[in-house]
């Protein structure tokens, strides 16, 4: 008997976050020996999903805007339902040609409901799949609050129509599902607590920083970036600072920026040892992003952290503030970053002493596998 398959499904519209988690854990399903296949639906981003896995890229999609309003093209076009109807195609041949035991959502059906042309098709096949494979969505520990009435009763009929198995990526003693989502009491019986994904623990850094300012993938960090060009220029020169923008900011914005950078302010695009500058550095300055949040978990460095709201996003907001209540992190409004505001907070939390490592469970991708090969043995 070969290797156990997994079809794994992520879409990331906006930032790198979904890819990047899932990729955390397709690699530890492949080092369990499971043939992992992932189908990513976004912008190709370099060194993701990565090299132990199997990749199939449909064409991409992205968001109309920071708010998640409709579906455009890599060229910024909106898509067509030609083009909606292709993905779908593709989508469906790439599962019969993986012919899974395993099958995986990655925020669907609890969030990416945008996507619901070509996973509810996808669904249907896979009910028709004799034997049918396990089915499982693959969930961050705290959701978008839905303000549009229907959605989350919409959800529960899908995960109890056809999910066997929710695997919620977090410690349930920082947050539970039941906090986000209503119907939870529901599902009890489907959902497992698999652990913060977070990454390994971090290589010495080669550099370090005061100052590690980070704008997540880059397609709504510019006013950061901005803000934090000129906050360096306010305090003493002496600080070091590191800003990496992301790998989608426009590289118009980005050569504005990089002109700008002078003295003790270095920037980068991209660095592939960011979680080993996080562990060397004195402050992060952030979004409040799941991954991001785990890779300052691991390092235990400072951290202030602006949650991104645009399009009414509740769920970094949520995270910030329990960090903020625990001691854990600085929190500044997006609303409010300003060159003078982020210099008055930067210069607030260097003076605090380093925080002490949260007693949380990070080893997610690992036990995610670990109930992925329970689960499969059913």
């Amino acid at each position: 008997m070969g290797a156990r398959r997994i079809f794994f499904y992520v879409q990331h519209l906006l930032g790198i976050g979904h890819l990047a988690r899932a990729s955390r854990i397709a690699s530890a399903l492949a080092a369990r020996g499971f043939d992992v296949t992932v189908v990513t639906g976004g912008n190709p981003v370099p060194g993701f999903p990565g090299p132990d896995v199997k990749h199939v890229a449909l064409p991409p999609v992205l968001a109309g805007d920071k708010g998640f309003s409709g579906l455009a093209d890599s060229e910024g076009i909106p898509v067509s339902d030609a083009f909606k109807e292709r993905r779908r195609d593709l989508l469906i041949e790439a599962f019969e040609a993986c012919d899974p035991d395993i099958v995986i959502f990655e925020a669907f059906p609890f969030g990416r409901r945008q996507m619901r042309f070509e996973l509810m098709p996808l669904l249907e096949v896979i009910e028709k799949k004799k034997p049918r494979p396990l089915v499982a969505a693959s969930l961050r520990d705290i959701l978008q609050e839905r303000t549009k009435p229907g959605r989350a009763e919409e959800t529960l009929d899908v995960v109890k129509a056809h999910f066997d198995l929710v695997l919620v990526h977090g410690d349930p003693a920082f947050a539970r599902l039941e906090e986000t989502y209503p119907y939870a009491a529901e599902i009890e019986g489907k959902i497992a607590y698999t652990g913060l994904v977070a990454g390994t623990a971090p290589e010495p850094p080669a550099e370090r920083f005061d100052v590690l300012v980070s704008a997540g993938g880059g397609a709504v960090g510019k006013e950061l970036i901005g803000a934090a060009l000129q906050a360096a220029e306010l305090l003493p020169q002496e600080l070091q600072w590191c800003l990496v923008t992301g790998p989608n900011l426009p590289q118009d914005d980005y050569d504005a920026f990089a002109a700008a950078a002078a003295g003790s302010v270095q920037l980068f695009r991209f660095r592939k040892d960011f979680a080993s500058l996080l562990s060397g550095a004195r402050l992060s300055v952030s979004q409040a992003g799941y991954n991001t949040v785990c890779d300052i978990f691991r390092a235990g460095c400072a951290s202030l952290l602006i949650p991104f709201v645009a399009g009414g996003e509740t769920e970094q907001s949520t995270r910030a503030a329990r960090l903020e209540k625990l001691g854990l992190a600085g929190v500044l409004p997006e609303a409010e970053v300003t060159p003078e505001r982020l210099a008055r907070d930067v210069s607030a939390m260097l003076a605090r002493p380093r925080p002490s490592v949260p007693p949380l469970d990070l080893n997610g991708a690992i036990k995610t596998a670990e109930i992925l090969e329970r689960w499969s043995g059913r």
